[in-house]
């Protein structure tokens, strides 16, 4: 798949997830063969950009291509200024995000409220593509609610506006995470425009990929909450589409030194206070993956220093074999 000048070396996509997808994620997930991260949702309201917080997500992966960008916002000529800045500080592709189901965010009218006004969306889009000579992307549910599921007419607005690629995630707002994702809206999308779609949603297993691909007909899938822990999920998803098999799980010292490599990561980036705190919901996660972890986890989690969080790491590694395996 394509955007742009840019062509991507395998159909599995990291999704943006605000407070997630920091630098040290990215990266972690593009050594385990996403072929595309996406930084952290960042505002359009460009007053707020001297934050610490806004600074961390502007921190771009200036070593990566595509580096791409996701703003947030409703006014188009906000978003359009917040365009060309983050064009200036070397994202080489701007995402439009149209599909966060937070409430402060839709109650400013941005993220998937949008999807309540088309003629805002294509104000947005008209603007941001006016602004920048980058290529510029879209992320959307399949629409508000289960009533009013226009993402097909959103899309063909996408693809008229000069939009490049879509993601779409198989929910409404209204939805948010809950029930099933759905993907015959996205193989509607899909027959209705030209440009690549990418599907997102409850895509955790490698055997759903292939299912997800042959259901939604999208040029790529984009993983969210199943990479949350678990970073190396791209290389399993690439090897099933390879091999139609699945490949031998990770030894128990890969992922002690995938979740080690990964703490240094976060207190470099955000310096040990932050790191540390950062940290903790990383390690509840990878905990999900790890048979006999509770007490690790409880206790790692209330670690207050780097060294006292990777002290308990490496001993929680160093027990016997029979006690530390990997969850199925």
């Amino acid at each position: 798949m394509k955007i742009g000048p840019y062509e991507l070396s395998s159909p599995f996509l990291l999704a943006p997830m605000a407070g997630i997808t920091d630098q040290p994620f990215r990266r972690l997930c593009r050594k385990f063969g996403a072929a595309m991260t996406t930084s952290e949702m960042t505002t359009a309201d460009i007053s707020l950009w001297d934050s610490a917080k806004s600074r961390k997500r502007l921190d771009l992966d200036m070593d990566c291509e595509p580096r791409v960008v996701q703003i947030a916002g409703s006014d188009p000529e906000q978003m359009a200024e917040a365009a060309r800045l983050v064009v200036a500080r070397g994202a080489q592709i701007v995402d439009i995000n149209m599909g966060c189901p937070v409430k402060k965010v839709c109650s400013r009218l941005a993220g998937s409220a949008l999807l309540r006004d088309e003629r805002l969306v294509a104000q947005i889009l008209q603007r941001v593509v006016a602004a920048v000579s980058v290529p510029v992307t879209l992320k959307i549910r399949t629409g508000w609610d289960l009533q009013h599921r226009n993402g097909v007419n959103i899309a063909r607005l996408a693809q008229a506006c000069g939009v490049q690629a879509i993601a779409v995630h198989g929910r409404t707002r209204a939805c948010r995470f809950n029930g099933r994702a759905e993907y015959e809206t996205i193989a509607q999308i899909k027959d209705a425009i030209q440009i690549p779609v990418i599907a997102n949603g409850d895509i955790a297993q490698p055997e759903k990929s292939l299912e997800v691909l042959r259901l939604s007909c999208a040029d790529a899938l984009m993983i969210g909450r199943a990479a949350q822990g678990r970073p190396w999920i791209f290389r399993e998803l690439d090897y099933y589409l390879a091999n139609r098999k699945f490949m031998p799980p990770l030894e128990k010292n890969d992922v002690r030194d995938i979740m080690l490599g990964h703490l240094n990561d976060l207190h470099q980036f955000y310096g040990e206070t932050t790191g540390v705190r950062v940290a903790r919901k990383h390690l509840s996660w990878y905990c999900r993956g790890l048979v006999n972890s509770t007490e690790y986890r409880s206790g790692v989690v209330r670690a207050t220093s780097a060294s006292e969080q990777m002290r308990l790491t490496q001993a929680f590694f160093d027990q016997s074999n029979d006690r530390v395996t990997l969850a199925a």
